[in-house]
């Protein structure tokens, strides 16, 4: 019998344990996926916005300065629990917020907008998912953080509160251009 099977067991075990040790050492979060549009402009696209259905919106509207674009919609109840920080972050702190209102339907997000008020700088409608489908959009809420020229730099997905702007995501939208 061939000894050297009874440590291909042994030799597995100390595999697993060394990529945990790797994950643990180098705070690997293995919620975070990353994105694979982070240095590359935004996607192009012509959607409505949602509150006029004639105002079609494309990537070079949102071009001038920096912003996070937050996808959500009224289905979603981390945005519910997220909205009113959007609504403080714009109101409170200056931060341009675009909305890209996913998978949703219009009336409801006009009604969403009027009752719990619009953080929004611009709100695009995107009932397909098509715009989230070209940035890799895994669910609502998701935030990407865009510089002026319209490069992504950073992806967050989950929704945004006031600790984790404040230790985390603050930094990465004051270091746009």
């Amino acid at each position: 019998m061939k000894r050297w099977i009874l440590f291909v067991p042994l030799m597995v075990v100390a595999v697993i344990t060394g990529l945990f040790a790797y994950a643990l050492l180098n705070e690997v979060d293995p919620r975070v996926i990353p994105s694979a549009l982070e240095g590359r402009t935004m996607p192009a696209f012509q959607l409505t916005a949602v509150e006029d259905r004639q105002q079609f919106l494309t990537e070079q509207d949102l071009l001038g300065e920096p912003y996070i674009i937050n996808f959500w919609a009224t289905w979603c109840p981390s945005c519910r629990w997220e909205h009113p920080y959007l609504n403080s972050l714009a109101n409170d702190e200056g931060v341009r917020i675009i909305g890209v209102n996913y998978k949703d339907e219009r009336d409801l997000a006009i009604t969403w907008l009027q009752d719990y008020a619009n953080p929004y700088a611009l709100d695009i409608f995107d009932p397909n998912g098509d715009l989230g489908f070209e940035m890799g959009v895994t669910g609502a809420p998701e935030t990407f953080f865009v510089d002026s020229k319209g490069v992504i730099q950073h992806r967050f997905q989950g929704p945004i509160d006031a600790a984790l702007w404040n230790n985390r995501l603050k930094a990465v939208y004051d270091a746009l251009d």
